[in-house]
């Protein structure tokens, strides 16, 4: 299947919908959609206009997500704020963010993302969004036929002290057992160390077929495990520290390494073939995280993004 490279989201807005502009008037819409086909068709929707506010946010996320799905196993740093709602990441705002399916690495992803601008940032701040099957046929078929065995995920989880998360914050448990519970079920291998840290290594998947199109899409987090796609500081780590040691390190299923210049070759047609989303406060971003993968701009000024995922 060969998609669109004019592809944008779809916006729905009160204009082109004839429902109020307010948060009943959205819910009003999604009574008479069939969201499910609305977004297997669109891939991503932006709901603007609408007047979402704190206050209504967690009624549209009800609408919208069939499931809300708490962020267990995610490796991007995130503040809980509500009944499984996050800030959106807390990475400094100077750097960008590169495309990624959210959870990829895991044996279990959201098939739905919902963004909800709280506060727009002064500049900047788009979520970049890029259709999975153009980025997949855009990389170079040396790349593909290389990643296409899949890829092998490895996590050092410090014990609360040390570089990246912490085990407890990445399972959001301070009981052992329950953080060996999801790993027993997630076909993941894993061990303590005498530190107290939990070592966790994963065998995944590079590509994936969406369930309901059958398109076959870029599907994994190489790029951001990898010290070539995280920039200077992670470079540094990595001459730093032995590579067994990482916070977080990628290979491909084989155990050999994944030379530098494909994650950046990965990384750089990823964040050119993506359009962005230039967030005005109160719009809503539906995204189905198998058809399309998202990123982030560097912005200034304060800026609030909440996030909501579900099966």
């Amino acid at each position: 299947m060969t998609t669109d490279p004019a592809w944008r989201p779809a916006v729905v807005d009160p204009g082109g919908t004839g429902a109020p502009a307010t948060p009943d008037g959205l819910r009003e819409y999604l009574r008479e959609t069939d969201l499910a086909e609305l977004l297997t068709r669109e891939r991503a929707v932006v709901f603007r206009g609408f007047g979402i506010s704190p206050d209504t946010y967690d009624r549209a996320a009800g609408d919208l997500l069939p499931h809300r799905l708490a962020y267990v196993h995610g490796n991007s740093p995130r503040t809980k704020v509500g009944r499984n709602v996050y800030t959106s990441t807390e990475y400094p705002p100077a750097y960008e963010i590169s495309m990624h399916n959210e959870m990829s690495y895991s044996h279990t992803w959201p098939a739905r993302i919902l963004f909800h601008c709280e506060r727009a940032p002064d500049t900047g701040g788009a979520t970049p969004v890029v259709d999975g099957v153009l980025w997949l046929e855009s990389l170079d078929p040396e790349v593909r036929a290389a990643f296409a065995p899949g890829v092998r995920y490895t996590q050092n989880l410090h014990d609360g002290m040390g570089f990246g998360k912490s085990w407890q914050q990445t399972f959001e448990t301070e009981d052992r057992a329950g953080a060996e519970a999801f790993l027993e079920g997630a076909a993941a291998d894993w061990e303590w160390r005498p530190d107290g840290s939990l070592r966790v290594t994963q065998l995944r998947q590079a590509t994936l077929k969406h369930p309901v199109t059958g398109a076959e899409v870029w599907f994994n987090q190489a790029d951001q495990w990898h010290p070539a796609g995280l920039g200077e500081d992670a470079a540094m780590l990595a001459d730093l520290l032995p590579e067994e040691e990482l916070p977080q390190n990628v290979v491909f299923a084989d155990g050999s390494p994944i030379p530098a210049d494909y994650i950046t070759h990965v990384q750089e047609t990823g964040m050119r073939l993506a359009v962005d989303v230039d967030w005005q406060a109160g719009d809503l971003l539906l995204v189905d995280n198998v058809a399309v993968a998202h990123g982030r701009r560097a912005y200034t000024g304060p800026r609030r993004i909440l996030v909501a995922m579900s099966d």
